[in-house]
């Protein structure tokens, strides 16, 4: 993510140095929308990952002459939400979240209405599935291949080892290929726009692992 690192970083540098309020608002629009995705992952609703995310960025506003000391603020930003996720818990409940069996994840869809609803189904199984990993395996594959990190920004992210990411990301896929991969010879030959979550899969299936 070449373009989107120098673009946060030219933020970085006019919060922290001139105190630019539209540079800040910019930041918020860019990050809040993947933050809030993984906040819920720690806590109980989208309202409270809201909460976590919003307090987030009003300290990285209060202390915004700081970063420039900060290497890497897309990675801050998401372990700063993860240990304040971990707070909240700790303040507002005894419960960790788990995979839900009910497969509740938010799905946007910003493509055609029409779209065949065979790859609806195979959107949602495929979330499903994903929601139903473990915890830990669950977070490493989200991160890697619906938010676009490497490896050792999600070692720093969830505090693991990248070679614990890496056994999680294989773990991942295997269990994945497992529990659709039988779905997609006849929907290949349905053809139609394909939701983002199903061309993730295509890719997983066909071999695309990096």
């Amino acid at each position: 993510m070449p373009d989107s690192n120098k673009h946060i970083r030219d933020l970085q540098e006019e919060i922290a140095r001139n105190d630019s309020e539209q540079a800040f608002a910019a930041l918020f629009r860019l990050l809040y929308d993947r933050l809030i995705r993984f906040c819920m992952q720690y806590v109980s609703s989208r309202e409270a990952a809201e909460e976590v995310v919003s307090d987030v960025f009003v300290r990285i506003w209060e202390r915004r002459a700081g970063l420039t000391e900060v290497g890497n603020l897309e990675v801050y930003l998401f372990v700063s939400v993860r240990n304040q996720a971990y707070n909240y818990q700790e303040k507002y409940s005894s419960m960790r979240i788990s995979p839900l069996e009910n497969g509740e994840w938010e799905l946007k869809d910003t493509g055609d209405p029409g779209r065949d609803m065979e790859w609806k189904e195979m959107a949602a199984r495929l979330d499903r599935e994903v929601n139903l990993l473990p915890d830990q395996c669950r977070k490493v594959f989200r991160l890697i291949k619906e938010e676009g990190f490497r490896y050792k920004e999600v070692a720093q992210i969830l505090n693991i080892s990248p070679r614990t990411v890496e056994t999680q990301l294989f773990r991942a896929i295997r269990r994945l290929q497992e529990a659709v991969g039988h779905w997609l010879p006849d929907k290949l030959k349905k053809g139609g726009k394909l939701p983002p979550t199903v061309g993730l899969l295509l890719m997983l299936l066909d071999g695309w692992m990096w």
